[in-house]
């Protein structure tokens, strides 16, 4: 099917290590964008210290785009993180630029969906040797013993007794190495990624180990089959998604007795066995999310510039950050009140936005929550 591009230019780029999945999304991009460049993470260089960020590929300036989908393992949390903050408030990312920081570290993660409310399995974290020991011998068992950082399962080790937590234990503090200590949820060896991308789970599989083996992740020798959600655990993993800021992400999940749990957020999620489990063309949907929301800022941009000429012929300030005082007429339709346009651009307002109102004769306030 042909894609109809809009009237105006939109470039993007992908940024990454150049992956299968990387490439696959390249392509399915290059259906809707008028041009996409391939960037390799490795060669990107950030500079900082003057007015702003600088990003250098290959010792030169970056450039400007309408779209950047920047992807890396968590090696490159740092480097994804300036890139994203530099390029923040020019064009349009699906992932902010602190995901990249929570995101990759599973502890950090694990303290912003508590502070939602997003359920997580029962998770420890001690300050020394001495305390850990404390707690093995107080706390149920199977556990799953976890480094912060990893993805694929790496990282992941299973104890069935205080003896073999004890063992692990002597081994990770000769290695000199953070750890948590995590409930572990029986479900039969096996666990399910829900692929996010904006307000929707787009696909979901359901992954099982393999004989011998605890992790049900495909890198680890697992197996995937589709499974349909219900609502409920889609909103979950919508809402974890959303909660570090990522419009596309792969949200691992488990279904215990007490329902779903996020156990991981992967901000760099691989397209080949989702999209073998499901027959879906999963690349073909983050290319369409990134051109509908890459478009959909642009012509936002161009608006406020229409509404920044008019401001200026009306000889008003048009610092969009300032507040602004406007004389006007109240449009009052069924005892509601319509504001105008140009108060709408000004206050960047938008449907998905929560709003806190104060209201009193003669006065209203309207703050995003």
């Amino acid at each position: 099917m042909k894609i109809k591009k809009p009237k105006v230019s939109m470039n993007a780029a992908v940024i990454s290590l150049g992956s299968v999945s990387s490439k696959w999304t390249l392509e399915a991009m290059e259906k809707y964008f008028d041009k996409v460049d391939k960037i390799d993470i490795r060669e990107l260089e950030v500079k900082l210290g003057g007015k702003k960020i600088e990003v250098l590929y290959k010792n030169e300036p970056l450039g400007e785009y309408d779209c950047i989908y920047a992807k890396g393992s968590h090696k490159y949390a740092q480097i994804l993180r300036a890139i994203t903050a530099a390029y923040s408030k020019s064009c349009y990312m699906p992932i902010v630029s602190s995901a990249f920081t929570l995101g990759h570290n599973k502890l950090l993660t694990q303290m912003k969906l508590q502070e939602l409310g997003i359920p997580m399995p029962l998770a420890y974290l001690t300050p020394t040797t001495a305390a850990a020991k404390k707690l093995l011998k107080a706390i149920n068992y199977p556990i799953v013993m976890k480094f912060p950082e990893g993805t694929h399962g790496k990282g992941v080790m299973f104890a069935d007794s205080f003896a073999s937590a004890n063992s692990m234990l002597d081994a990770l503090t000769t290695l000199n190495q953070p750890f948590i200590i995590q409930e572990y949820v029986e479900t039969g060896g096996s666990d399910i990624r829900a692929f996010v991308i904006g307000d929707k789970v787009v696909a979901s599989i359901e992954r099982k180990a393999d004989v011998e083996e605890k992790r049900a992740n495909i890198h680890s020798g697992g197996s995937a089959e589709p499974i349909e959600l219900d609502s409920h655990t889609k909103k979950i993993a919508v809402r974890a998604s959303q909660a570090l800021g990522c419009g596309i992400s792969g949200v691992d999940l488990l279904l215990g007795v007490k329902g779903p749990m996020i156990i991981e957020i992967n901000l760099s999620p691989g397209l080949q066995g989702i999209s073998k489990a499901t027959n879906l063309n999963i690349a073909d949907k983050i290319a369409k999310h990134l051109y509908e929301n890459a478009a959909k800022l642009k012509l936002e941009r161009e608006s406020k510039v229409k509404t920044s000429d008019i401001l200026n012929e009306c000889g008003i300030d048009t610092d969009f950050d300032a507040p602004k005082e406007i004389i006007t007429n109240l449009s009052i339709r069924g005892k509601r009140i319509v504001l105008p346009e140009i108060i709408t651009n000004l206050s960047d307002f938008d449907e998905k936005n929560e709003v806190v109102i104060h209201a009193k004769k003669g006065r209203v306030i309207i703050n995003k929550f």
